[in-house]
């Protein structure tokens, strides 16, 4: 064994790391909401974290953001520790706005505009949002969009700074089957050039169209974790879903 070369392979796979997470432990209080959860994501994927309501997904990524402060962890996000270089990630890292934070009485064109000025290096928004379907809405107030419509604003607004990582929360939720596999397509081709992507979601079509790994939680621990292919053979199921329902303990 070459110690220089085990250094330059230790070096390489590092720099191919957009994500990694080692023993996370987040507590409210006595309830431990995410229990030493470990994993690693690799750049140009798409990883999805599964699980049931309140199982940890949305305070893991609050978490990895740097946005909730945990009790215990390794993490690093493009190699940086989110929580003392947050404002140096803001410009690679997009995060899905929640619909609730919409200031309504805004144009959809006054809040692209708004977004696109905080990034160094964004996107030509006004070509996305026709490729999102979206342009006709442009001068549309946002109180006056569909769920569906708002869904998709979100995603625009969270790649809006070209960014290398994007955290994408229950992404599809409120849209109609054809929305859905717009969207895919569009995470696919970002996926093409590089762009890391952490999803959740209660979609196992989604997940099985997109994610190259999935990580699946119960009340904060990880049960599973692999390639959809790898979990389905592992649970002794014919779908993910059914592998997904016996993982949280609610049988198919």
């Amino acid at each position: 064994m070459n110690p220089e070369n085990d250094w330059r392979e230790k070096m390489i796979n590092q720099k191919n790391k957009a994500i990694e997470v080692k023993d996370l432990v987040k507590t409210f209080g006595e309830k431990r909401a995410v229990d030493k959860l470990s994993f690693t994501v690799e750049k140009g994927t798409i990883f999805g974290l599964l699980g049931h309501n309140g199982a940890g997904k949305s305070t893991t990524i609050d978490c990895l953001l740097g946005t909730q402060k945990y009790d215990s962890a390794n993490v690093t996000l493009l190699g940086k520790d989110p929580r003392k270089e947050r404002k140096k990630l803001f410009q690679y890292v997009g995060v899905q706005f929640q619909e609730a934070a919409f200031q309504n009485q805004l144009k959809v064109k006054e809040i692209c505009e708004i977004t696109h000025s905080l990034y160094e290096k964004p996107i030509d928004w006004v070509k996305t949002l026709d490729e999102f379907g979206l342009s006709a809405k442009i001068n549309s107030f946002l109180a006056t969009l569909s769920g569906g419509e708002k869904q998709k604003l979100c995603i625009i607004l969270a790649i809006m700074g070209n960014p290398e990582i994007i955290f994408l929360d229950e992404l599809t939720t409120g849209l109609d089957p054809k929305a859905r596999r717009e969207v895919w397509r569009y995470l696919l081709m970002l996926k093409e050039k590089g762009v890391t992507i952490f999803l959740t979601s209660h979609y196992m079509d989604e997940v099985e169209t997109l994610c190259d790994q999935i990580l699946v939680l119960k009340n904060g621990r990880e049960v599973a974790s692999g390639t959809v292919t790898d979990i389905v053979l592992e649970s002794k199921k014919d779908t993910l879903e059914e592998a997904f329902l016996t993982l949280i303990g609610e049988e198919y």
